[in-house]
């Protein structure tokens, strides 16, 4: 057994998962990340660098994955702020790597201490233009581990920078987890492009290609502008259209690979409790309060917030009522919304204090519903 915190299980993941290089900034309450990747990376063989702020935790993280190591970063509130232009970078350059966000309270400094989950929207809009934005959260110190590794093997996989979204709660809460199986995790690896054909590093015909580190003998370009298939600046309507289509279609072909999602008691439930993050555990406490006190209550958890998983969400709408219990002032409840399309109501709860609920709380807003 291990005793791990959350923040020491994202480090031990990402190793599991093959990186080797982490760049940041300290910042509350992601700082245990950069102090153990500290620690760790070195007698793995990688590299660990305090940068001067997040803008430059990102950029060297950014760097080092064209150079051809799996990278991450780590940050929280207004570190997330600083790092968006470069993460539409990432995006649009198709560069590999993993942003790990510890929420904590905003508006800007907020309650550095006090946990939240305000940064649901800024995980998917925060960079401008239409991008595309794989955001995995969890909710328990283990499943930190495991979607720390699944979100490198879906960052190397589609090309793409992905967000792993945790909250105060998860990441400085312990838990024992059973010693994980290495021989059974998978690890996927970036392709690398086979050296008898012409390389092209954003072929139009394949929605990912092999990404070959700088320093290997290809000649390519790499920009944040609007881009041909070796990576050169266009203008050319057409080019840029079919660029960002397979910027998005490259993940929606590949939803299957994305966690999905955890439910319990839904069959026969008249109310679903849709959650999220730290606040899944005192939903499902509240679920059993409710069905010993005969009441038709299920759970559905999403693991995955980004692509939001709306077909699934739309198979709710037979139900009387969605309860959304969110520690923001309300998010993703559109998003639920928008999937039922006004076949049942749907409700939400919100706590922004910088407590998290109590299954109290959620019972009583339960019966309030039913």
């Amino acid at each position: 057994m291990k005793l791990w915190q959350g923040n020491e299980a994202c480090v031990e993941g990402a190793i599991a998962a093959g990186a080797r290089f982490y760049a940041g900034y300290p910042i509350t309450p992601s700082t245990e990340i950069a102090e153990i990747a500290s620690r760790r990376l070195p007698p793995q063989g990688g590299k660990f660098i305090q940068m001067e702020d997040e803008i430059g935790g990102i950029a060297a993280m950014i760097g080092a994955s064209v150079g051809g190591a799996k990278a991450f970063t780590a940050t929280s509130g207004p570190g997330f702020s600083l790092m968006q232009e470069n993460l539409g970078y990432a995006a649009m350059a198709e560069i590999p790597c993993v942003l790990v966000n510890v929420q904590r309270m905003g508006p800007s400094t907020g309650v550095a201490t006090a946990p939240a989950q305000g940064d649901v929207m800024q995980a998917r809009w925060g960079t401008h233009g239409d991008h595309p934005a794989i955001v995995l959260c969890p909710s328990s110190v283990e499943e930190v581990y495991y979607l720390t590794i699944e979100a490198f093997n879906l960052s190397e996989m589609l090309r793409q920078p992905v967000i792993l979204l945790m909250d105060e709660v998860v990441g400085h809460m312990r838990e024992n987890i059973a010693d994980p199986d290495r021989s059974i995790i998978r690890v996927v690896d970036r392709s690398k492009p086979d050296p008898d054909q012409v390389y092209l590093p954003y072929a139009k015909d394949s929605d990912v290609s092999p990404f070959a580190p700088f320093g290997e003998g290809y000649a390519y370009n790499i920009t944040g502008l609007a881009h041909d298939e070796k990576g050169f600046p266009t203008n050319d309507g057409e080019v840029v259209r079919g660029l960002l289509d397979r910027l998005h279609k490259k993940i929606e072909n590949n939803l299957s690979e994305l966690p999905g999602i955890e439910e319990a008691e839904t069959t026969d439930a008249d109310l679903i409790i849709l959650c999220y993050g730290c606040t899944a555990r005192p939903a499902r406490e509240a679920v059993r309060l409710a069905r010993n006190n005969g009441l038709s209550v299920g759970y559905v958890r999403l693991k995955t917030l980004w692509p939001f998983p709306y077909e699934k969400i739309a198979t709710l709408a037979d139900k009387k009522s969605i309860l959304v219990p969110e520690m923001n002032m309300g998010q993703i409840i559109g998003e639920v919304e928008r999937a039922v399309k006004g076949k049942t109501d749907v409700v939400g709860l919100w706590r922004y204090d910088g407590e998290l609920f109590n299954p109290e709380e959620i019972l009583k807003k339960i019966r309030e519903v039913i």
